[in-house]
């Protein structure tokens, strides 16, 4: 059976987020069919891809290697996710659905529970799965994409501390999801705007790059 070439790419992707490939690591075509139990025509297509989203770049005389971003373009990255996602929250009031609101409503349950508890794991993934959702309650597929792909490479490049004051972060999930009930746009995008910087803070780089780290936390991401 041919192991479709998006499937790849997933495997690849995950290996080099959580740090199977470092930055600079070869990628070679027979490696990686060897690894994933795939031709090369998989692999080809899929560190195609891959470089097209920035994780893998083609080096003369090397061929495929996992990037190597540099301190700039890591902050950036993180800087036009914050710009984003208060838009994705204000068409979320607009476009939801009573499924998302559900969900969102149940994610804030759960966080502000986990909160008073001092359950910190919980809460990294319980917050992706709340950002992640209010996303794809914008019902904007070009939004989602983007935002998917960032999340991905951002948790690539940098760890995330534990919120210092984790049950007033869940307040304010707590707000943006009242916003987006209530239809109210601009309010769900000025919480979601304000959260996202405050969280900028909490963010280290993690992965090697080839300028100095620049201070993510300077004024308004």
């Amino acid at each position: 059976m041919r192991i479709p070439a998006h499937a790849v790419c997933t495997a690849i992707r995950d290996d080099i987020v959580s740090g199977v490939f470092g930055p600079g690591a070869r990628l070679t075509e027979e490696l990686l069919a060897r690894r994933y139990g795939v031709s090369r025509v998989p692999v080809r297509e899929a560190l195609r891809t891959l470089e097209s989203e920035g994780f893998v770049t083609t080096r003369r005389h090397a061929g495929a290697c996992v990037a190597e971003p540099t301190a700039q373009e890591a902050a950036d990255l993180l800087e036009v996710r914050t710009l984003l996602e208060p838009l994705a929250a204000a068409r979320a009031a607009r476009r939801r659905s009573e499924a998302h609101l559900k969900v969102l409503r149940g994610l804030v349950r759960l966080g502000q529970e986990r909160a008073r508890r001092g359950q910190g794991e919980d809460l990294r993934a319980l917050g992706g799965w709340f950002h992640e959702t209010l996303t794809q309650a914008s019902d904007s597929p070009g939004l989602i994409a983007l935002l998917t792909q960032m999340r991905h490479k951002i948790t690539w490049m940098y760890a995330v501390d534990v919120a210092a004051r984790p049950v007033d972060s869940w307040a304010e999930h707590g707000a943006i999801v009242d916003a987006v009930a209530r239809g109210d746009a601009e309010r769900a995008r000025a919480l979601t705007a304000a959260h996202a910087g405050r969280a900028a803070g909490a963010h280290r780089l993690r992965v090697r790059t080839s300028q100095p780290a620049v201070n993510t936390a300077s004024g308004r991401l």
